[in-house]
């Protein structure tokens, strides 16, 4: 029988939900995570003019999110 094991980030999901929470609009999230060309598109355009706020927010709350790695975060 095989096994599969599920690669994840190191990083919290709740840390990076609380600051899309609170900062996403400037993409302080994705520096956390450490996709920071993603952060600094993001912060240059107010997050894609807040539309790109609600979609992070809702993918790091279902777990989808990717860090700089490639990592869901869902820890």
């Amino acid at each position: 029988m095989a096994e599969y094991a599920t690669i994840t980030s190191d990083k919290s999901k709740k840390t990076a939900l609380i600051l899309c929470a609170c900062l996403g609009w400037f993409g302080i999230h994705d520096f956390y995570l450490g996709n920071i060309g993603k952060g600094i598109l993001k912060a240059c355009t107010v997050n894609f003019i807040a539309i790109g706020w609600f979609i992070d927010l809702a993918k790091i709350a279902a777990g989808t999110y990717k860090d700089g790695a490639g990592a869901p975060v869902r820890k």
